[in-house]
């Protein structure tokens, strides 16, 4: 018998969105057995009186606040009953096959504590978003998105097997390797979470691993947004974070120095350039939160749209 996989999602105000996850699900989906968890993340209206009656199938948990994407995956995580986690954007669609393809991964290799499928755009079917990523780079706290933005010939094929991170937006996690001392950290509430759960991973002995003939479509910046005041002040605020979290004492003082000298100024000059000036004070608030928190604090120092 195949063992239990979980599938969990979680909504911030996108009801439309994740109906049409649970669609695809339903309709290209043959593994079994499967659950199906679906957290709502404090959305202005509660859409799960609805989706009960709907999806009489799907399991739902109401959150009456926003918890972020760690918080909101943790308590569906907690309330899982599979052998396998697959967390997944709730912008995502399934395609044959990908359910089947993680497990069997998983199982013919009880080394990996964590797994992505190919990721390709949904509104560009035919073009990678994600093929892997290489390591980080603790100097600089760079690394790159293998495939990103390019037509997909399956030139990365040979890829499969380990890899620097997973994607965020599909992940299939053994439960044995996240219950009950590593659930994914909640100290960043939106980026960096899913590398920092992965240098976890490592730690504790577990290869990140990717597997390119499981596929996923996902409809990029549905959630955020491009350039918006909230994307920019998670993503300088939690890469700095990280670095303070996960990288050795060395490079994490060069990157402490590299940060304000280096990576500000040039960003300054791109807000000025672009007609983004009030970027400019975020960044700096993004910078000051790390003066002022300690690296496990939760406090988000950011007031959340509601």
């Amino acid at each position: 018998m195949n063992p239990l996989v979980s599938i969990i999602t979680v909504n911030f105000n996108q009801p439309k969105v994740t109906e049409e996850l649970l669609s695809s699900i339903a309709r290209t989906n043959n593994y079994l057995p499967i659950e199906i968890i679906v957290i709502d993340n404090g959305s202005r209206q509660n859409p799960v009186p609805q989706w009960q009656t709907a999806y009489p199938d799907v399991f739902f948990i109401r959150s009456e606040a926003n918890l972020g994407f760690a918080g909101g995956n943790n308590l569906g995580i907690k309330q899982a009953k599979g052998k396998y986690l697959f967390l997944v954007n709730n912008d995502t669609e399934f395609t044959a096959g990908l359910v089947e393809i993680l497990v069997k991964t998983m199982e013919n290799d009880t080394n990996i504590g964590i797994i992505s499928p190919k990721i390709r755009y949904f509104t560009s079917p035919d073009l990678l978003q994600y093929a892997g990523f290489t390591p980080m780079n603790y100097y600089t706290a760079r690394n790159s998105c293998i495939g990103y933005q390019e037509p997909d010939n399956n030139q990365y094929q040979h890829l499969s097997g380990e890899t620097g991170y997973i994607h965020g937006a599909a992940m299939m996690a053994r439960a044995t390797a996240v219950l009950p001392d590593n659930l994914m950290p909640e100290n960043y509430f939106l980026y960096y979470e899913e590398m920092d759960w992965c240098d976890n991973f490592r730690r504790k002995g577990y290869k990140i691993a990717l597997n390119l003939e499981a596929l996923i479509y996902h409809k990029e910046s549905v959630s955020v947004g491009a350039n918006s005041p909230l994307k920019e002040f998670f993503m300088n605020r939690n890469r700095i974070l990280f670095i303070r979290r996960n990288a050795p004492f060395l490079q994490k003082i060069v990157f402490l120095v590299y940060f304000p000298l280096v990576v500000m100024p040039r960003n300054i000059l791109s807000y000025i350039k672009n007609k983004q000036l009030g970027f400019i004070p975020i960044l700096f608030h993004a910078l000051f939160w790390n003066i002022t928190h300690s690296k496990n604090s939760k406090d988000l120092g950011y007031k959340l749209p509601k």
